[in-house]
């Protein structure tokens, strides 16, 4: 069924809600929602205290990794971890205290999707697919969604559709997609997208991107039957919001998340 699943996003260093479309490399482009004030160790505890197994910590650039770090310590064995991670450093990842690791750009040399390096990572996990999240975060190109790397501003060449899918399923756990065109907006889900994931995966598989309210979990609860979980950011009072309060969103998992 479907469940509310938290994330710890870093970004030089600091835990921050950004605006996923604005995330180039100038800095002067970034448009950020929050910087919190506490470590990604507390958001770790308080994910870990509240049962909800299954978040993902990104790292969004360079000098994030003992930030990532301090909160698997905090949560061995109970957070998911992407932003940077290659067939050389998965494994390593694993060791530090990830439950997975997740991998987008490495998979897109020269933004085409490449399968010789997808084994290479799952080789690298010890050929345990259950230790590999694929992140297709995408954005809209007329009626059609495609992978976008690179902080989300390049796109690929992979659609995301039922035959990407398909090719993907074989060699991980799960998948977790983030709507960059939604990321950090707060307009609500892309309906039509989490409509077609729960058609398309057969695996468990996380969305995120403009999640603003309680009712956006029954919204996406009802659109993809329960087989699609949500992620809800820049909208948690946790992060400075106002439209989502983090322990109604814990009550809500325990009522409906089973």
């Amino acid at each position: 069924m479907t469940r509310f699943r938290p994330c710890i996003d870093l970004h030089s260093g600091q835990v921050k809600q950004i605006v996923g479309g604005t995330l180039t490399t100038t800095t002067s482009d970034l448009k950020t929602n929050y910087v919190s004030k506490l470590p990604a160790s507390y958001f770790a505890k308080l994910y870990k205290d509240n049962g909800l197994k299954g978040a993902h910590v990104i790292m969004l650039g360079p000098g994030n990794d003992e930030a990532a770090r301090s909160a698997l310590a905090e949560w061995d064995g109970g957070l998911q971890v992407g932003g940077g991670i290659t067939a050389e450093n998965a494994a390593q990842w694993i060791a530090w205290g990830a439950e997975k690791v997740i991998i987008t750009s490495y998979l897109f040399p020269d933004a085409k999707f490449s399968m010789d390096r997808l084994k290479a990572v799952v080789s690298a996990l010890g050929n345990d697919k259950e230790k590999l999240v694929i992140d297709l975060s995408c954005r809209r190109k007329g009626d059609s969604w495609f992978v976008a790397m690179n902080k989300w501003q390049m796109l690929t060449d992979m659609e995301v559709n039922q035959d990407s899918i398909k090719l993907l399923e074989p060699y991980c756990s799960e998948f977790l997609i983030h709507a960059a065109d939604n990321e950090g907006l707060q307009r609500g889900v892309d309906e039509r997208l989490v409509q077609k994931l729960a058609r398309w995966c057969s695996l468990p598989v996380t969305y995120a991107g403009g999640g603003r309210s309680l009712e956006d979990l029954d919204k996406v609860r009802e659109l993809s039957d329960g087989k699609v979980d949500l992620t809800i950011g820049s909208a948690l009072d946790i992060f400075g919001g106002t439209g989502v309060n983090f322990d109604e969103c814990v009550e809500w998992n325990k009522t409906f998340g089973h």
